[in-house]
């Protein structure tokens, strides 16, 4: 049924290999592959809801891409800060909801659609956007991020290795 969707919304969008849907109602981000689901993680979208606004807090929704990956090679848990590691390591045992750190990787988003999620003051690519490991995993399955996708870290490390640069991304409010 994704597909069927994504085709009609989406004409002309090539649907095969690595699709990301999330779903910011279900809490859930589900990994397709060649039209065939392969994965289901719990995730955090925006505490402020869905929308395209800079500044708004809010994670972006519709049509996306990977632009970039970072983080490759990096121990779970590892804090980067602008894109780049800090050298430290979350504890993960002890979430710390005070503080809202990017762990272990980053998969940049950008966006696919001219004045929703690309150009302008709704650009998800220069607002970065990312789906990114937390070091406050127990937020998992309930919006609380300020924008980004978060994951646990076991799992955006495993998606990382599994996704390539240009896989669709598509945030559904469904």
């Amino acid at each position: 049924m994704l597909l069927e969707y994504l085709a009609a919304r989406y004409p002309g969008t090539p649907l095969d290999g690595h699709i990301l849907y999330v779903s910011a109602a279900r809490q859930r981000l589900f990994l397709v592959m060649d039209g065939r689901m392969q994965g289901c993680y719990p995730i955090a979208t925006a505490k402020a809801g869905l929308g395209c606004t800079v500044d708004s807090y809010r994670t972006p929704p519709g049509l996306h891409r990977v632009a970039e990956k970072i983080g490759a090679g990096l121990p779970l848990g590892a804090v980067l800060k602008d894109r780049r590691p800090t050298g430290e390591v979350a504890d993960l045992a002890r979430a710390d909801s005070a503080q809202d750190v990017i762990t272990s990787r980053i998969l940049w988003l950008e966006g696919l659609e001219e004045g929703a999620n690309r150009g302008g003051m709704v650009d998800s690519h220069d607002r970065y956007i990312y789906l990114h490991g937390t070091g406050d995993e127990a937020s998992l399955g309930r919006p609380s991020s300020l924008g980004c996708i978060r994951m646990g870290n076991a799992d955006i490390v495993a998606l990382f290795e599994q996704v390539p640069v240009g896989a669709l991304v598509v945030i559904l409010d469904n």
